[in-house]
């Protein structure tokens, strides 16, 4: 494992990665906050299981009729230009895809934000 300067940013491009390369696991480092942004995609349904292997997150893809549900994933905020939504906006936004958010609740998706009425970063949107 090498160290980035953005973790969750490299976590999310390896799990794009992994999906347009038909992969079915994906090692990581863990941390709390790439862990939550995990399970979010778990929620939603694009990850199948996250495991815990020493310090390292194994997260493996879900897939449907052998094509990976992950079709594609833009990162938002970078460290050099942190991009913020608050709840009014969040509840505006009529698109199929949804954005990943670190609220003051906890990492969320926007659909779980725009029910808690809380806005704060958008970390990526996946489509």
């Amino acid at each position: 494992m090498r160290n980035t300067n953005y973790p969750v940013g490299d976590f999310l491009i390896r799990i794009k990665n992994a999906a347009l390369a038909r992969r079915r696991d994906v090692e990581v480092a863990k941390t709390k906050f790439i862990k939550s942004v995990a399970q979010v995609l778990q929620k939603e349904g694009y990850l199948r299981e996250i495991k815990e292997k020493d310090n390292k997150l194994i997260v493996s893809l879900a897939y449907k009729r052998k094509q990976p549900v992950l079709l594609d994933l833009k990162l938002v905020s970078r460290p050099g230009l942190r991009i913020y939504m608050k709840a009014e906006e969040l509840a505006s936004i009529k698109k199929p895809s949804f954005f990943i958010l670190s609220t003051p609740k906890g990492v969320v998706s926007s659909r779980q934000a725009k029910k808690l009425g809380v806005g704060g970063e958008v970390i990526a949107e996946v489509l």
